[in-house]
């Protein structure tokens, strides 16, 4: 149990679990591709859900998924599929699935035109985190036409399970966004 007096942002508060997520990787910019693409794997799934279910599941989700290997995930055959919608330690939906796969094969297109998913996703920032001075959770939007702009690029690139609220929690995750409150103990500090 985690028991310290640390003020963090609200939405992580209920458990331990979270706590930690936070604390680690909320916000922490990536930009390796095996960890960009296990979030977005991660984030499709949580479409629709708490992400605190997600995380529940998500070494269920590292083993169901082969580590979130997207090259193993590019090739995963029928067999492959049925095996996953009979796994009761994830999400067993269909269409998430499905696009987990189509996601897979887009993420490694876009490697082969930029070099890395890493290049692709940080070139909407010029490569550094866009920090927000969020007071309240209610000052945090779901989405931002930031994020619906990258939602339409990677929808025109074929990816699927990605509108401009997913995309925005992936931003957020990710460090790409970072919308830590200027209460949590890991909101940016301003330069001295």
């Amino acid at each position: 149990m985690i028991i310290d007096d640390k003020k963090r942002c609200d939405w992580c508060t209920s458990s331990d679990l979270y706590k930690k997520y936070h604390d680690e990787e909320w916000g922490v910019p990536v930009y390796d591709d095996a960890t960009l693409f296990e979030f977005l794997l991660l984030e499709t799934f949580q479409a629709g859900l708490s992400w605190i279910t997600i995380l529940n599941k998500r070494e269920n989700f590292r083993k169901a998924f082969d580590q979130f290997d997207y090259q193993k995930i590019a090739r995963y055959n029928d067999d492959k599929i049925l095996d996953l919608l009979q796994d009761a330690g994830i999400i067993r939906n269909k269409l998430k699935v499905y696009s987990v796969i189509t996601n897979a094969q887009a993420f490694i297109k876009i490697q082969e035109e930029f070099g890395s998913f890493s290049n692709y996703i940080w070139n909407f920032v010029d490569g550094k985190p866009v920090i927000n001075n969020r007071n309240s959770l209610k000052d945090v939007p779901a989405t931002t036409p930031f994020s619906n702009m990258i939602s339409k690029d990677l929808k025109k690139r074929g990816f699927k399970f990605l509108g401009s609220t997913v995309v925005y929690a992936y931003l957020q995750a990710t460090g790409i966004v970072n919308d830590h409150l200027e209460s949590c103990w890991k909101a940016p500090q301003p330069p001295k």
